[in-house]
């Protein structure tokens, strides 16, 4: 079964018009990602492509910026995400509410996971979502991060720590 995270991009891996210094003591690293200029910390995707060779951990994009996380946001910052499959709007079969809640639902229903990490700064203002997070209960850890400061080195700790550890 295997665990699954989920990673949004604006405001989680690129902050929103981020001042100062990075959460992790560093310059905020600035770069063109092929459709618009994007400032992350170096430190946090160095953090998750750590993540990411967790084994048993299969890691999605569920992202507006759909297939273009992959093909430009990945190369732009050196994040190796270019593999992870992505989370389409279109697919999340219509209907009302947040497409991220939609599309979640229905891939955590045909991949089965045995636990869930979602981190997306709208998470905290998603009722809906905070609602099934809570049905899912100790399955799922949500991550809200500040969309001025992205993923915190606490906010990754956690998903490492979750990721990492037996569910039951």
């Amino acid at each position: 079964m295997g665990r699954t995270l989920y990673l949004d991009v604006d405001g989680v891996v690129c902050p929103f018009g981020p001042e100062g210094t990075t959460g992790w003591g560093s310059a905020w690293q600035r770069v063109d990602a092929g459709l618009l200029p994007v400032a992350f910390a170096a430190e946090l995707v160095a953090g998750l492509n750590s993540l990411a060779l967790t084994p048993g951990l299969r890691c999605v994009w569920l992202t507006s910026w759909e297939e273009l996380a992959p093909q430009y946001l990945c190369p732009a910052v050196g994040l190796r995400g270019s593999d992870w499959p992505y989370l389409a709007a279109d697919g999340a079969g219509g209907g009302t509410g947040w497409w991220k809640l939609r599309a979640i639902q229905e891939d955590v229903e045909g991949a089965g996971p045995d636990a869930v990490a979602w981190v997306d700064d709208q998470l905290a203002f998603e009722a809906e979502a905070q609602q099934w997070a809570r049905f899912l209960g100790r399955r799922i850890l949500t991550v809200s991060p500040h969309p001025r400061h992205g993923i915190t080195p606490a906010e990754l700790d956690r998903l490492r720590s979750f990721l990492a550890c037996p569910v039951f």
